[in-house]
């Protein structure tokens, strides 16, 4: 297998959490563990599809756990992976560099932003 190059650093961090759903999902990771079904009602606007593929990316990545009960019926939940905790800081200053620049360009936070734990 052939080492991938990257320019700078950002990159490979980029490659693992870009996108616009990956830093969400992690985001309400960071507050325990979650079914898909929960991820999906706190993200409305994610297609089941594409939350399938981005936990998929995100558990090949090592960034996520998913465990599985063995139970009838089926029962699945994601949590951060040791690794994936390591992201916290790097989510919390992307929330807070987000906070500040609602602020900026609209003034009011709470005009802009859902109802939400991760909002408060």
């Amino acid at each position: 297998m052939q080492k991938k190059k990257y320019n700078i650093s950002v990159e490979a961090t980029l490659e693992v959490i870009g996108g616009k759903w990956k830093c969400v999902i992690l985001c309400h990771l960071t507050h325990g563990k979650k079914r898909t079904s929960e991820l999906k009602r706190l993200m409305p606007n994610i297609t089941q599809k594409m939350l399938t593929q981005q936990l998929r990316e995100l558990e090949d990545d090592g960034v996520i756990n998913r465990i599985v009960y063995n139970q009838v019926p089926p029962k699945v939940e994601y949590e951060l992976s040791e690794y994936g905790k390591s992201l916290e800081g790097i989510l919390n200053s992307l929330c807070n560099w987000g906070e500040n620049h609602i602020m900026k360009v609209y003034g009011d936070k709470s005009e802009v932003l859902e109802d939400s734990i991760l909002n408060q």
